[in-house]
């Protein structure tokens, strides 16, 4: 595989995202830096999750030999997480050896950002090689700390938009997009021998690990998942304002991003909050009435 194939494999999955990522609203040269770094989170993740072909041109762009005795493993993944933060961090003083990571140079460049955020989303990616369970629901917030609000750090800085209050808004937004993923995926994640429900509700709905290995979702699996779902509601309330605070087309990006975890929250509930046979996933229409409310709301609060 080319490194231009490599790099369009990566972003093509730009489409199955909850959000829009660099819509074509948008002016062009904030469209590039954010699919470049949407193309670097997507990587990131894949490295974490186990998608990469073992060997594959991946792991040749990052200098790592395959081994096979460790094929597949999490001592792999950490391999290869380790390789990409030491072609991350050329990003910033010389020049990367990974096809994405040199698309990623330019705007890290033109925006003056910085490693922390790229490096917070790699040591969520080692944290899943480590922790498959979450005691409690801070726990799990902590997690998305590191796996998702460095994210929507990084857009108001492509944006040039940040501010305290609305770092803090784009968390609670950020947060809540990440929980919602969870419930959408628990099948998903479980084939992973991963838990992102916190162990203390599921003792406190008696949810086992064997009821979310059923193919459909009893009473108490519904019941703990329409609880977190709330959480992520409220913390998409919470960050609403942030839409808001801005103006024009990126005024319509972040409502997109609020809109994305709301009508896939509502696509939850119509399931019954039943998650297990796949992922509930919210058509059009229902996303772009969202995305209409959302906007209704940042018109009465700007």
């Amino acid at each position: 595989m080319c490194a231009d194939a490599t790099t369009r494999t990566t972003l093509d999955k730009a489409a199955d995202e909850n959000f829009p990522v660099a819509p074509f609203f948008l002016p062009r040269a904030w469209r590039a830096d954010l699919m470049a770094v949407y193309g670097y989170a997507r990587l990131v993740d894949d490295i974490g999750d186990g998608d990469l072909a073992p060997g594959g041109a991946d792991a040749r762009h990052l200098g790592v030999t395959p081994r096979p005795a460790v094929a597949g493993s999490a001592e792999e993944r950490l391999v290869l997480l380790d390789a990409f933060e030491a072609d991350l961090l050329r990003v910033f003083d010389s020049v990367p050896a990974h096809p994405l990571l040199r698309a990623l140079q330019p705007t890290v460049r033109r925006r003056s950002l910085t490693p922390e955020p790229f490096l917070g989303l790699i040591e969520a990616n080692r944290q899943d090689q480590r922790v498959r369970r979450y005691e409690t629901y801070d726990d799990l917030v902590a997690y998305c700390e590191l796996s998702a609000n460095p994210v929507g750090r990084l857009v108001l800085a492509v944006t040039n938009s940040a501010s305290p209050e609305r770092v803090r808004r784009s968390d609670a937004v950020c947060t809540a997009l990440q929980i919602v993923e969870h419930l959408q995926d628990v099948a998903e994640d479980l084939g992973r021998d991963r838990i992102y429900l916190p162990a203390q509700d599921m003792r406190r709905f008696r949810v086992t690990e064997a009821d979310l290995a059923r193919p459909t979702a009893g009473a108490s699996v519904r019941a703990l998942i329409a609880h977190e779902a709330q959480r992520a509601r409220d913390l998409l309330d919470e960050g609403a304002p942030l839409v808001g605070s801005v103006h024009g087309r990126l005024r319509l990006l972040l409502a997109g991003f609020v809109a994305g975890g709301l009508a896939a929250l509502d696509a939850i509930a119509d399931a019954g909050h039943d998650v297990l046979p796949g992922p509930p996933r919210p058509g059009r229409p229902r996303l772009l009435r969202q995305v209409a409310s959302v906007l209704r709301r940042a018109r009465r609060e700007g």
